[in-house]
């Protein structure tokens, strides 16, 4: 893949650099029709065709359910391939972004519904599994502006885990085979609920952590618009040194009226007086 044609890596014709980092660029650039969306396009073509295969022939038939098994394997190998194609070679697009997960999650839950229909899988664990896989989707949504959920390792080795026990259900097998897949399944579901409280936890976290940086910004925005208002800081002092000043003056007017009132009532006393000596 190093020699990918122009087309590939967004017609430019130069060799990307490979395990580089994915810029804006090359994100806008990438084909629609390199090889990673092809091999997720193919995961979704499959999906009817595996469908098809399983229910052949009531759906018991050895040999229909060895070629949907294929069919499986197929899809489940591409999905490992699709997005490591991707970032190594710059091939990134919105298309292969939004399809893949499409992908992945069609061919499972085709799985499990065409083998709880079938009676070989509980319909519960088909529900446990499928409420999982859609409430994540759901949950990376509603957190996705504060930032993105990185997947686990425990998340991938529950993607192989169910992987595995789908594949071994979907093979007619007998005897101790039949019974390991039980136990393999059994592994799967445990790891699909633990991992999904633990998405779920991290969640949480990160959207606390984003609504109080989102506070934490709108406030520091709040004080730097206030600073860099023209004067209005000067303007502030201003109204509290002009409300200083009217109360002084105030106070000042309240005694200066005191005094007079005094001033006039000591003067009409003495007039008083006099006027009661000179009678006498």
């Amino acid at each position: 893949m190093t020699g990918a044609p122009a087309s590939a890596t967004g017609g430019t014709g130069a060799t990307p650099v490979r395990g580089g980092k994915l810029g804006t660029a090359a994100v806008n650039q990438a084909s629609l029709w390199n090889i990673a969306n092809l091999l997720t396009m193919a995961r979704l073509v499959l999906v009817p065709g595996f469908v098809v295969l399983l229910l052949h022939n009531g759906g018991y038939d050895p040999a229909w359910r060895s070629f949907a098994w294929a069919a499986f394997a197929i899809a489940m190998i591409t999905d490992l391939f699709d997005g490591h194609l991707a970032r190594t070679y710059n091939l990134v697009t919105d298309f292969g972004k939004i399809a893949d997960p499409i992908a992945d999650k069609a061919i499972m839950g085709a799985a499990l519904i065409c083998l709880s229909y079938l009676g070989d899988l509980p319909w519960w664990v088909t529900g446990v599994i499928l409420f999982r896989e859609l409430g994540i989707t759901v949950l990376r949504f509603w957190v996705i502006r504060h930032g993105v959920i990185p997947a686990s390792r425990g998340g991938k080795m529950k993607t192989l885990s169910q992987g595995i026990a789908v594949g071994m259900y979907v093979l007619a097998l007998t005897g101790p085979l039949a019974t390991l897949r039980f136990w393999v399944m059994a592994v799967a579901v445990v790891l699909t609920v633990v991992t999904g409280l633990d998405y779920v936890r991290q969640a949480v976290v990160l959207r606390r952590q984003g609504l109080a940086a989102e506070r934490s910004a709108a406030a520091q925005e709040a004080v730097e618009a206030a600073a860099e208002a023209p004067g209005g800081a000067e303007s502030a002092d201003r109204v509290s040194g002009s409300s200083e000043a009217r109360n002084a003056a105030g106070t000042s007017e309240a005694r200066g009226v005191t005094g007079t009132s005094e001033a006039r009532g000591a003067a009409e006393a003495s007039e008083a007086r006099g006027a009661a000596e000179a009678e006498r």
